[in-house]
């Protein structure tokens, strides 16, 4: 069994440059901001904003729509028009590949409704071709003052850049390993691309620059050196992250250790989401990666043991399950109505070894009786015991509490 070597060191990231997205702000010391992108057809005007929406509501802060022909640019404005009639204020992303230049230079409606551009310098064009295409698409969005993402993928890396490090790495004593060249072919084509994009008028306070691998070492080591070696605002994400539990610690895992680093303003999980599945499974998890290292609040946190031996049954399994869910449900009303309930933590617990420090240690929190325990749940409030519950309504009547406490400790 090969192991996989851990990224190098960290030696410090540089500051990051402010850069404005419609009404988000990214990079400085703003908050790192939640990305997620739509599978819908875009051309498919209903189903697109009403996915847009439903990101929104679970507190995706830029959402990214595929742009790749000219039905999906046409849709554009009129998405953005059906979003703002719902009173939906969150910026579009438009993400071109291989023929952005013309979509955008065809469809000027399009350039000016999205808030930004995602550009990959990998398929951008070919040949004498590639830099005039990505100065077009640069020029367009000078024109209209809209922010550029300089999105590098290892999958679609710039060949003609990789076939040139790659005969240098050949003739060098001795050679470097492939994997290496790899991650400098990655980091040299997004700063190429943002000097270029410099160099044809773009301020540096509108670029964003992403290096995505599906590896987590490599992620880690690439953003490192690409915090250390410029100023640019970066977007993390890993990519192809994978399917359910997989995908989820995978990128958690990376991108846990860059946010840690203080590197990162805005992030994406990139999880492939189940058959038929919700797309805001990526929110959601990009919000817990945030509010669990304490960067930022999204949501009441409920915490909940894992259960064991002591524990009589699933009961506070499925208590702590309706509770998160419950919390969820209401945070698109207490957001606007109760102004810091996000930080508030709840606690379901199943026996007593644990169960009345974590519920004291809690804003409020519920101790259920265990094996050979008295078939009470006493509840917790700001530390102190303030009820016992009792009878077959536990679960509403914790609920209750819930509900209770967020209307008189969140105005």
């Amino acid at each position: 069994m090969s192991l996989v070597p851990r990224a190098a060191p960290f030696t410090g990231a540089r500051q990051r440059q402010v850069v404005k997205v419609g009404p988000v702000t990214l990079g400085g010391d703003f908050p790192v901001a939640v990305q997620s992108m739509t599978n819908t057809d875009t051309a498919d005007i209903d189903s697109t904003a009403q996915q847009i929406m439903e990101l929104a509501e679970a507190g995706s802060e830029l959402v990214r729509i595929t742009v790749n022909n000219d039905a999906a640019a046409a849709a554009v404005p009129y998405i953005k028009e059906r979003l703002e009639i719902k009173n939906i204020v969150v910026p579009i992303v438009g993400d071109f590949h291989f023929n952005g230049h013309r979509l955008l230079s065809a469809n000027p409606a399009c350039a000016e409704a999205l808030d930004k551009y995602r550009i990959n310098p990998g398929n951008v064009g070919r040949g004498a071709k590639k830099d005039i295409q990505f100065s077009e698409m640069i020029e367009i969005a000078c024109r209209y003052d809209k922010p550029v993402r300089i999105g590098v993928n290892w999958g679609s890396l710039d060949q003609a850049l990789l076939t040139k490090l790659l005969d240098l790495n050949a003739s060098a004593e001795p050679p470097r390993a492939l994997g290496l060249i790899m991650q400098d072919a990655v980091i040299q084509s997004a700063l190429e691309s943002a000097a270029m994009a410099e160099s044809v008028g773009m301020a540096r306070d509108r670029i964003i620059l992403s290096c995505k691998t599906s590896h987590v070492q490599d992620l880690i080591t690439i953003y490192r050196r690409l915090a250390a070696e410029c100023e640019y605002a970066l977007h993390l994400g890993l990519t192809e992250a994978g399917m359910g539990s997989k995908g989820i610690v995978a990128s958690t895992a990376a991108l846990s250790v860059l946010l840690q680093d203080n590197i990162g303003d805005t992030i994406r999980i990139s999880i492939t989401p189940e058959p038929g599945g919700s797309r805001i499974k990526e929110v959601q998890v990009a919000q817990e990666i945030l509010q669990t290292m304490g960067l930022r609040a999204f949501t009441p946190m409920v915490i909940a043991c894992p259960g064991c031996g002591r524990t009589t049954s699933t009961y506070f399994q499925q208590l702590a399950e309706d509770i998160q869910t419950f919390l969820r449900d209401q945070m698109p009303v207490w957001r606007e109505k109760h102004p810091g309930v996000e930080n508030m933590n709840v606690a379901v617990m199943g026996c007593v070894v644990n169960g009345p420090g974590e519920s004291k240690h809690a804003n409020i929190g519920i101790s259920l009786p265990g094996n050979g325990e008295r078939p009470i749940a006493p509840v917790y409030i700001d530390g102190k015991k303030d009820i016992t519950l009792k009878g077959d309504n536990i679960a509403a009547d914790f609920q209750a509490l819930v509900e209770d406490y967020v209307a008189t400790h969140y105005a």
